[in-house]
């Protein structure tokens, strides 16, 4: 196993979850419920998010399949869904995008918008799957990548804890300054991706050669 790859891997869905971002919006979401109603919101929304995002990194392979896609073909079109997810970030219209599903104040929170789309994204779906999917891909590798997943779902759920703390700790500049940080390293991921699609369709070694 290549430490740098799992590594690459945390960082890539820290970036995609972007759990720093999510901690105001939970608070938002959750706003005048005490804090064990709280906690159980936290708890359901991430057990979901992990449910769903396990589902998509052991099957979407085979979904893929079944409608005729290759992996280096989703490779491509993943990289370019991350690299607009990047700009979404870096320009801020992700967060006013988060800000704007708040919803109905009676409604639990925890399935939607919650679980999913906040946690457990389109962008989320296709890292699992592209991350899942590698060249080099064992049973070893696909429990790894879950486990670095299930890792980043447990900080997010951390973050949600101390959601409160944060956000006035950073405030709004602070979470806008992280936010374009990270949408920065996620812009060069998704390039990465869209280069090893690339590569997986033997079109890079034909030019070579």
């Amino acid at each position: 196993m290549d430490p740098a790859f799992y590594l690459s891997t945390f960082v890539t869905l820290f970036v995609i979850i972007d759990p720093i971002a999510l901690a105001p919006l939970f608070v938002a979401l959750t706003h005048g419920m005490d804090e064990a109603h709280k906690r159980r919101m936290a708890l359901r929304s991430c057990v979901i998010a992990v449910i769903l995002l396990t589902l998509f990194g052991l099957l979407g392979d085979r979904i893929l399949g079944a409608v005729g896609i290759s992996m280096p073909a989703f490779r491509i079109s993943g990289g370019i869904l991350l690299f607009a997810t990047a700009l979404d970030m870096l320009f801020e219209r992700r967060t006013q995008r988060r800000e704007g599903q708040h919803g109905d104040p009676e409604h639990d929170p925890s399935v939607f918008p919650l679980a999913t789309p906040l946690i457990a994204g389109p962008g989320a779906f296709t890292t699992m799957i592209l991350l899942a999917n590698t060249q080099n891909q064992t049973w070893a590798h696909v429990a790894s990548v879950h486990l670095v997943m299930v890792v980043v779902v447990l900080l997010t759920f951390l973050f949600f804890l101390a959601s409160s703390y944060i956000a006035r700790a950073l405030g709004r500049t602070g979470i806008v300054v992280i936010t374009r940080l990270l949408g920065m390293l996620l812009a060069a991921l998704s390039v990465q991706f869209v280069l090893d699609g690339i590569k997986g369709t033997g079109m890079i070694s034909g030019w070579a050669g």
